[in-house]
Formats: C-alpha cells, sequence, structure tokens
C-alpha cells in the first residue's frame, strides 16, 4: 500500500483495560461547536385511509422532542458523563426556545445557544406509526449565519477552548460553520493547545484544513476526493490524499457493515463492526464522533478512542431512532456476559429497549419485587404477564431497599443472585433494579404498557397504576395460585 505499513488489526486490549478507558471517559471535557436542530417524533396509529386523498390518517398519541445534529453529539457525550460546552445558533422561535430548554436540561452543559432574529431552528419532525415512519418534515434555513453573530461565536470559543480539552466540529451544513468559521476556530483552539475532531459535511473538506482528525463516512469521502473508495486498497489512498492535502492529523472511516478504519501516521487500523443487529443508523456518526473526541479528551491513544467508537456504534445502530450510547451499555457490552446475565441491564438501558420494542409495535409489560426466593407463584404471575404482553421486564429490589422495606434480615439472597434467577426464566426479557421503597420511579422511566400484579389486591392499590393508566396502559391482577401452594406474600411484594 504505496510502502506503508500494513493494515494493523483491532488493538488487543485486555477486557479490564477497555473498561477503565470507558470509565476515563467521565474525566474527559469537549466543547461542540455546530448546527443545532430540534428533532421532533410524533408517534400514533393507523387504522384508516383519508376520504379527502390517498394518505393514511395517523391518531397521534404522543410527540417527543430531542436535540438534534450538533445537539445529539451533545446527547451523545452527556450519555458518557463528559461534561461539555456547547456553542450553536438558534432562531428566535418556539423551536429555539424548546431547544435551548432540552440542551440546558442535560447534565453536564455549559450552552452558549446565540439567537438570530429571524432566522427559523432547523427542525425535523418524523411521523411513526407500528415502527414505520410515515412522514418527515424539514422546517429549516441553511444560509450561514450573520457576520457579527460569527464573529462573537469565535470570540466565545476562543475564551471557552482552554477550558476543555478537545474541540469538536458537527457540521450538517446549517450556517454555523460557513465561511472561514471552521479556519478560525481550529486556529483557536491549536492557539490554546488543544485538538480538533471534524463531522465533516459537503464536498470541499478544505474548510476543515489542519484538523487533527478527521471522521467521515466513506460515501463522504468519495465526494470530496472524486476518488474510488469500494476497495480496502482505494479507500486508503484516497484518505491519504485527503490527509495530505489538507494537513489533517488523521482519518477515521466509517464504514457501516464493514466498520471502520483509522488512517493515524503511518499505521493503519481496521475495526470491524460491533453490531449484532442494525436497526436503525440514524446519528450514527454522531455518537462515533462524540466518543473518539471524548476518549481523546481523556488522554487516551487514538486508536483506543476509536476502538471505543466502534463499540458505541455497534450499540446505536441497534436501537430504533436517534440513540446515545451510555457508558454503562458499553461496559455492559465489553463485559463479557453471556445467556441470561445479559439481560440483566440498567434501568435507562431497559427504558430504551423498552421504547425501542414500543417502535415496532410490541407491548411491554412490567412487574416487581423483591423475589428473595423463587416460589411457584411468582413463576405463574410471570407467565401470565408473558401471554399478556409481547416483553416483559421485571425490577427487582436492590439489597438496601429491601432492608429498609422488610428489616435487616432480609433479604436472604443478594441481589446479583435474585435478578440472575429470574433473567434465567423463559417468560422473562430484561431484568433491571431498583433502589426506592416502590417500583414508581422505574415505572416512570419504562413506561410499560402493561403493569402486572398479583390479585391480592385491587387495581388502585398498585403502585404506579394511576401513572400507567394515564398515559394509555393497562393494569392487570395476575391470578394467584391456591393459598396453601403460596402466600399472597410471596408474589413479588
Amino acid at each position: 500500500m504505496n510502502g506503508a505499513a500494513p493494515d494493523t488489526p483491532a488493538l488487543p486490549m485486555a477486557a479490564a483495560d477497555l473498561a477503565e478507558a470507558v470509565r476515563s471517559l467521565r474525566r474527559a471535557s469537549v466543547l461542540v461547536v455546530g448546527d443545532a436542530m430540534l428533532d421532533r417524533t410524533v408517534y400514533g396509529h393507523v387504522n384508516r385511509i383519508s376520504p379527502e386523498a390517498p394518505v393514511p390518517v395517523l391518531s397521534v398519541e404522543r410527540e417527543v422532542a430531542m436535540p438534534g445534529g450538533a445537539g445529539n453529539v451533545v446527547r451523545n457525550l452527556t450519555a458518557l458523563g463528559t461534561s461539555v460546552a456547547f456553542l450553536s445558533v438558534v432562531g428566535d422561535d418556539q423551536a429555539g426556545s424548546d431547544l435551548t430548554g432540552l440542551i440546558g436540561g442535560q447534565p453536564g452543559v455549559e450552552p452558549w445557544l446565540l439567537v438570530q432574529g429571524g432566522r427559523a431552528t432547523t427542525t425535523k419532525t418524523r411521523f411513526i406509526a407500528s415502527g414505520q415512519q410515515l412522514l418527515r418534515a424539514d422546517q429549516e434555513v441553511a444560509q450561514p449565519i450573520h457576520p457579527r453573530l460569527a464573529d462573537r461565536l469565535v470570540r466565545i470559543a476562543q475564551d471557552t477552548v482552554a477550558a476543555t480539552k478537545v474541540m469538536i466540529l458537527s457540521d450538517y451544513r446549517k450556517g454555523v460553520l460557513a465561511g472561514d468559521v471552521p479556519e478560525r476556530l481550529i486556529a483557536a483552539a491549536h492557539a490554546a493547545g488543544r485538538r480538533v475532531v471534524v463531522d465533516p459535511k459537503g464536498e470541499d473538506f478544505s474548510l476543515y484544513s489542519g484538523a487533527d482528525l478527521l471522521v467521515p463516512n466513506r460515501a463522504e469521502l468519495r465526494r470530496a476526493t472524486g476518488m474510488s473508495v469500494e476497495s480496502e486498497h482505494s479507500l486508503l489512498a484516497a484518505a491519504r490524499a485527503m490527509r495530505d492535502r489538507l494537513g489533517i492529523g488523521a482519518v477515521l472511516v466509517t464504514r457501516g457493515r464493514d466498520g471502520m478504519t483509522l488512517l493515524d501516521g503511518d499505521a493503519v487500523h481496521h475495526f470491524p463492526a460491533e453490531a449484532a443487529e442494525v436497526v436503525d443508523v440514524s446519528g450514527a456518526g454522531d455518537t462515533v464522533v462524540a466518543v473518539v473526541a471524548a476518549g481523546l479528551a481523556a488522554g487516551l491513544p487514538l486508536p483506543v478512542a476509536a476502538r471505543l467508537s466502534n463499540v458505541a456504534a455497534g450499540l446505536v445502530v441497534g436501537k430504533l431512532g436517534t440513540a446515545v450510547a451510555r457508558d454503562t451499555d458499553m461496559l455492559e457490552a465489553m463485559s463479557g456476559e453471556h445467556g441470561t446475565l445479559r439481560k440483566i441491564v440498567s434501568r435507562s438501558r431497559a427504558a430504551e429497549l423498552a421504547e425501542r420494542w414500543r417502535r415496532r409495535g410490541w407491548r411491554v409489560g412490567f412487574t416487581d419485587g423483591h423475589f428473595d426466593l423463587l416460589r411457584p407463584g411468582h413463576m405463574h404471575l410471570l407467565e401470565q404477564a408473558r401471554r399478556w404482553c409481547d416483553r416483559v421486564i421485571v425490577g427487582v429490589q436492590t439489597d438496601a431497599a429491601v432492608r429498609r422495606v422488610k428489616g435487616p434480615a432480609r433479604p436472604i439472597q443478594a441481589e446479583a443472585a435474585r435478578a440472575a434467577v429470574i433473567a434465567s426464566l423463559p417468560s422473562v426479557d430484561l431484568v433491571t433494579f431498583f433502589d426506592e421503597d416502590t417500583a414508581e420511579a422505574a415505572i416512570e422511566a419504562i413506561r410499560p404498557d402493561l403493569l402486572v400484579k398479583g390479585a391480592d389486591r385491587r387495581i388502585d392499590e398498585v403502585v404506579g397504576g394511576l401513572m400507567v393508566q394515564e398515559w394509555g396502559g393497562v393494569v392487570r391482577l395476575a391470578e394467584l395460585l391456591p393459598e396453601r401452594a403460596i402466600s399472597a406474600a410471596d408474589i413479588g411484594r
């Protein structure tokens, strides 16, 4: 390959070393500059065709809004526990106000969202029924931001970059990073001794000359260089040509099902795709940029940071919609656990999977308890729950919470053992812990369609029942086994 060193496979690292690398991301700080968007998703169901035109009628059930574009890079960074300063421009409209609130409400974010009068905030609205996208409606202004606002943005970046370790330029070609703004931002970062990671767009990558790391996908690399990228050899040739022409430090090319390739000096590292299942690639590029930048900010070698970004990308493409990979998700994915232990997940992961299942049209059920000694009654309740829905999530109360509720002599079995036994049941799809006295907070996070408890109580006595009914869910009481076989106290209390 033009005399360069041969390809290097993904770095061999012990699981403990990779886990420590993931944990180090919480000590990182990153400045993100780029195009913020508002992503709205409208969920509903379709039962008929409009009499006015041959189009489906969507009966709206709920709406969700979240930051998109560079805002999604921020979401990914905060999911890792990384501290973030965010610099962007919004319009003086309701969407801009909503986006400002969403960004400001995230933990560990210092937002600098400048307002340009008369400018529309970029908004993308997706309409979804039964897990299928029916329509996307975009509202945007892609013109460069006002020159005086661009000057102010660069001045703020010059003042802010020294307080962070790495700068990300997230360019969606909506006008924030137009003209000479990228050049000025890169110069400001280098003057402060900081590295710059760029998620590029368009065909003219000369805007990012001198950046330390460029993260294009294969199609973007082809358009920017005009060179073939179909084979390994041609892709590397295109990456080298671009790097040398623009004075880029390194290039990380995302290649979909073929994984990722890092050109770092003379070394070439290839990372095979990590995804067990590809559901939706939306936002995967944002995840890669966020994780590799956080890794560099944490002091990790570039190949290690790239490997972590590959793991994270494999997680988000397995989720429907624009998703993030939390540090806990990455630790779970790299733990080497198989079989039933993979069912035991964090509350946030359980909530994400529940949302993914609902978007596929599956009904999600939830029940909870301490399950100290697994009895026939527990299994009977869980089997009934599975008959009533497509997926069952079980909340297991932690040891500390059980002691508060039941006294110092309980539980008899530790929470890890109780969760493992529940996870081994074929009727159970996920197990998560809750440390509160009741499972109400877990129910609110997971938002099940079905809440199941034993029939030794009334529906109006079920914790979280009213909340589930308010969002359109159902509470069902499971049949108890005969009293001599099991007491009511054993049914998941």
